[in-house]
This record gives structure tokens, C-alpha cells and sequence, in this order.
């Protein structure tokens, strides 16, 4: 439909008309969704160089079109890229905007993802607090999109090992997702889970096996069994419930795990093949030793299929 739209703008308003350039982008937001990111890159360039030709540099939608560049390049894992991408929008969204506009803010929290993914944790965490102010300010400290500023900071602590402050930040966020959004939906959910992953670190194992089951019971009734954010959080717990020693209940996490990963996104997967690979690590400390040399040889073919 994309494609037959930007067929007839092109033809009837020209190639850089404002209209033609906004089907171009979409296009490449849909080849960004299925996955042919070369297309998608091609498609935003294209809109990139006529929307600054067309509206100037620092027009809101030239900066959204640098900002789509942007998220593909960190995708990609082209992440110099992505990191001057963001910056030239962030400097064009100040200049057009200023700088507590959420689009500004939003940029702003971008980049400090891209610092995190370097490794650059300062500059990140300068980000972060900067987007979480300006937020704050601008939407009031509720907003999901300020709960959303306040995850990030915790995540960041949690990976400096800044423990307590990550978990100031998680209940933080739960609070105020819990209040705008309720106890089911994705974001408070999300938060649980992070929670687990925070206690899991500390090593407070009943703690995160109870967050763990919390967010599993809201991903099953919100998202259904056999979507891969429930089925990452049932693997999670199979891995907590080993820890534990709860082998029975283990085994049963990772089959149901296997089983919807199966159906789901099929037996070569990577989320799958991690499955058998922990399904092998189980039977191998019960001294299972052919059920766990079953499952190392399932994992390794499926490896090897997938390349």
C-alpha cells in the first residue's frame, strides 16, 4: 500500500514534496518491522536529504527523520552512527524547541541508551538525570514517560552495582506505573520483572523468584502464554527455581519454555536453543547424563542449522 501511494504522490506532487518524502519514511519504518533494514535505511536517507532540502535542517521533521536514522543505526549495532545521529537532533531540537521540550527530552534519553550500549555509564547517567529533570518538569513526575526516564536510571545503576539506588528507581517506577497504568499492564509488569532481575543479582533468590511470579502471572493474562516476553520470564524462573533447588518445578519451567518457544518462533531460534542448552544443564546436574547429552546435541544442531 506504501509502495502504490508513493507511486502516485511521486507522480502527482513530485519526488520531494513534503507528502511523498512522509510515505517514503513510513515505508521505512515498515522495512525497519520486517526486518529489511537495508531497504529501511535506504528509505530514510532518501527522506532525510529531501526533508532538509524541502523544510531546512532544523524543521521538527527533519529531526524526527535523523532521529529514525538514528534508531536504526542502533539497531544495527552501528552505534558511533546512531550516537551522531542523535546528537544532531538533540542540537536541532534545542535550537527549534528548546531544551524542555519532550522531543528534546526524549532525544536527550536516547542518547544516554547509546552511551550505556558503548559502555560510556557517566555520560549516561548525566543523560538519564538530565532527561528525568527536564520530565519532571515538563510532564510532572507520574508520567509514564518520566516512570519511563526513572527505569533507565535503574537499570544504569544496576549494571555500575549502585544496587540500592537501582532499587529506589524500580520502586519508584512500579509506584507510578502501578497508579497511571494498573497492575497488569506491560510497563508495571516490566518493572516487576526488573525487580527480579535486581534481587537475583543480590542474591535475595526467594525474593526474585516471587517478583519473577508475579510478572509472569500478568504477562499470562495481558499477553497470552505463548508470547516471548512471558516465555523469557518462565525461562528466568527455571533458572531461579534450579538455583533453588527446585529441580521438579525447573524442569517444568523449561519445558513449558521449550514447548511455547517452539510454537512461537520456531526450534532453531536462539531463545529455543538456549532452552535445551539449559534443559541439558539440568538433566546433567540430576546425573541425567542421556537426557542431557539429547538436549547438547539438539542445541548444537539447531546452532548449526541456524547458520
Amino acid at each position: 500500500m506504501y509502495k502504490q501511494a508513493l507511486a502516485g504522490e511521486e507522480k502527482a506532487l513530485g519526488p520531494n514534496h513534503t507528502s511523498t518524502l512522509q510515505t517514503v519514511e513510513l515505508l521505512g519504518i515498515l522495512y525497519c518491522k520486517l526486518g529489511r533494514l537495508e531497504d529501511a535505511e535506504r528509505m530514510f536517507q532518501q527522506a532525510l536529504t529531501g526533508k532538509e532540502k524541502a523544510l531546512g535542517p532544523n524543521h521538527t521533521s527533519t529531526l524526527s527523520a535523523i532521529c529514525n536514522l538514528g534508531h536504526l543505526y542502533r539497531d544495527l549495532g552501528r552505534l558511533e552512527d546512531a550516537e551522531k545521529m542523535f546528537q544532531q537532533a538533540l542540537a536541532g531540537f534545542e535550537k527549534a524547541l528548546g531544551p524542555n521540550h519532550t522531543s528534546t527530552l526524549q532525544t536527550v534519553e536516547l542518547l544516554g541508551i547509546v552511551y550505556c550500549k558503548l559502555g560510556r555509564l557517566e555520560d549516561a547517567e548525566r543523560m538519564f538525570q538530565q532527561a528525568l529533570t527536564g520530565k519532571e518538569k515538563a510532564l510532572g513526575p507520574n508520567h509514564t514517560s518520566t516512570l519511563s526516564a526513572i527505569c533507565n536510571l535503574g537499570h544504569l545503576y544496576r549494571d555500575l552495582g549502585r544496587l540500592e539506588d537501582a532499587e529506589r528507581m524500580f520502586e519508584r517506577a512500579l509506584a507510578g506505573f502501578g497508579k497511571a497504568l494498573g497492575p497488569n499492564h506491560t510497563s508495571t509488569l516490566n518493572t516487576v520483572f526488573n525487580f527480579g532481575l535486581l534481587y537475583h543479582h543480590l542474591g535475595w533468590l526467594e525474593d526474585a523468584a516471587r517478583m519473577y511470579e508475579r510478572a509472569l502471572a500478568g504477562y499470562q493474562k495481558t499477553l497470552g502464554p505463548n508470547h516471548t516476553t512471558t516465555l523469557g520470564t518462565v525461562n528466568n524462573l527455571g533458572l531461579l527455581y534450579q538455583h533453588l533447588g527446585r529441580i521438579e518445578d525447573a524442569e517444568r519451567m523449561y519445558e513449558q519454555a521449550l514447548t511455547g518457544n517452539e510454537k512461537t518462533l520456531g526450534p532453531n531460534h536462539t531463545f529455543t536453543l538456549n532452552t535445551v542448552n539449559n534443559l541439558g544443564n539440568l538433566y546433567r546436574d540430576l546425573g541425567q547424563l542421556e537426557d542431557a547429552e539429547r538436549m547438547y546435541e539438539q542445541a548444537l544442531a539447531g546452532k548449526e542449522e541456524a547458520l
